[in-house]
């Protein structure tokens, strides 16, 4: 990637989204603020889809929105192939699988809702363009809650890896703080309070820009692990349970527990738990001895 890693993927499509609304808000404000007709008499404050109806902001929203969504998009391609590559840790079951799937799936819903939304401007097509925000806004969250769901099981088998943790509650904060907001610029909006609402949409136009910047962190251990002797050994389901019952039968009897299976650093080409890369990054935090099984807590 012309010497850049995953990392930019993210980074670059938060700077589009970024640039493209500062760009429109810049425009309007360096006219003399504006107030298009399609505007309500009262309303002094613009949407965006307001600016991205005029002549001139018209091509900028859809350049802008377009190159954001196919790069960020290919953020959610991109981490499902790390894994699969061993990039980054390996998903432990097919579930986790599935989850990411999903959420590609509902990213690909919310970027296309992005895109029509831009085309079907809320000038000619007010009805379409509502539908449209609704499909982006539904889109990502979803997206998000899948990928929560994939990290919240990645991070039960692998404890030592803060980078998950941080990545899960950061994307939860955003689920609940972006649907907070969703909910109120819909009710403002409804009650014809347009100039509230239109503070609304500019704020979640911001926060969804600190989400898509949250990818970057998912992508840093994959710096780590170009050349294919630093990457994450396979996940060897049978090895961990032999681990968890031999604990569990060491604790019966009182006697020590042996095992090579599990997180323990004993045979590193065997266990998952090794993963010597991501412990030099700084950003996890492996069990020093012992057999660590588990949690059904994350």
């Amino acid at each position: 990637m012309f010497g850049l890693s995953y990392w930019f993927l993210p980074l670059f499509a938060g700077c589009v989204w970024l640039g493209t609304l500062l760009a429109m808000l810049g425009t309007w404000l360096a006219q003399g603020s504006p107030h298009y007709p399609w505007q309500d008499v009262g309303q002094h404050v613009t949407y965006i889809s307001d600016i991205g109806a005029s002549r001139w902001g018209y091509p900028l929203f859809i350049a802008g929105s377009a190159v954001m969504v196919v790069v960020f998009n290919l953020s959610f391609v991109s981490e499902r192939w790390l894994r699969h590559k061993g990039r980054l840790t390996h998903n432990y079951t097919m579930i986790e699988k599935v989850l990411s799937v999903c959420a590609i799936f509902g990213a690909i819903a919310g970027g296309m809702g992005l895109i029509f939304l831009t085309i079907f401007n809320t000038h000619l097509y007010p009805r379409t363009h509502i539908s449209m925000l609704g499909l982006f806004i539904a889109g990502y969250i979803i997206s998000a809650i899948f990928i929560c769901a994939e990290y919240q099981r990645l991070g039960i088998h692998f404890r030592e890896y803060r980078i998950l943790r941080a990545s899960f509650w950061i994307k939860l904060t955003f689920i609940f703080v972006e649907g907070a907001l969703a909910i109120a610029f819909g009710i403002t909006q409804y009650q014809g309070r347009y100039n509230i609402s239109a503070y609304l949409e500019w704020i979640v136009s911001l926060v969804y820009i600190f989400y898509v910047w949250s990818f970057i962190i998912d992508f840093i251990p994959a710096v780590h692990t170009k050349h294919p002797d630093n990457r994450f050994p396979p996940v060897r389901r049978a090895d961990d349970e032999m681990a968890m019952n031999t604990q569990a039968q060491g604790s019966i009897t009182g006697g020590p527990v042996y095992s090579s299976g599990g997180h323990g650093y004993g045979n590193e080409t065997d266990s998952y738990g090794s993963q010597q890369p991501m412990a030099e990054s700084g950003l996890y935090n492996p069990p020093r001895q012992g057999v660590v099984a588990p949690s059904a807590n994350f």
